[in-house]
């Protein structure tokens, strides 16, 4: 089989190469452009597919690698703005009143949260709603029960677990599980 790349079809020169030259397959240059387009295009989205496949598995080991996450990985203007926009989109679980961006205080749960966003958009790239979506992951995560939005401003929420309606904790050495 022979492999012909032109700029167009031309119908005369199909002709005859087929008579020629036995069967033919013609690939104008434009639709082999539009396959090396998207194959290109396939190859930058992986990034995403490959960070989609984080699995939440271990909420004591992940919270403390998120924490230290959110206090190594330092975020230029552009990634801050990322993660403002994905994180502003959330209520605080612990305090609704508050975004997941700026909570009230920042407990362990909200470093966690930080952190996460932080990992996600510097090292896969994700893009504001990528983030929103793999935090929601990770808040359901550590608690499937859900959250009230009121633990900041009730009796001892502070120093409950995630997974009994708390923060975590105020001391990130000493996260509450």
């Amino acid at each position: 089989m022979t492999v012909a790349i032109r700029d167009s079809f031309n119908p005369e020169w199909l002709m005859s190469n087929k008579q020629t030259h036995g069967s033919i397959v013609m690939v104008p240059k434009a639709l082999l452009t539009v396959v090396l387009t998207v194959a290109g295009l396939l190859a930058v989205t992986s990034s995403v597919s490959a960070a989609q496949a984080i699995t939440f598995d271990d909420a004591k080991r992940q919270t403390h690698e998120f924490i230290e996450y959110y206090d190594s990985i330092q975020l230029s203007a552009a990634q801050e703005a990322v993660k403002k926009e994905a994180l502003t989109a959330l209520p605080a679980p612990c305090c609704s009143d508050n975004t997941a961006y700026t909570c009230c205080c920042p407990c362990n749960m909200s470093l966690a949260i930080w952190g996460l966003s932080h990992y996600l958009i510097t090292k896969h790239n994700y893009d504001a709603n990528n983030v929103r979506e793999k935090v929601s992951e990770w808040i359901r995560f550590i608690n499937p029960a859900g959250f009230s939005g009121d633990i900041c401003y009730t009796a001892g929420g502070c120093g409950r677990p995630f997974s009994k309606n708390g923060c975590g904790g105020m001391n990130k050495a000493r996260v509450i599980f």
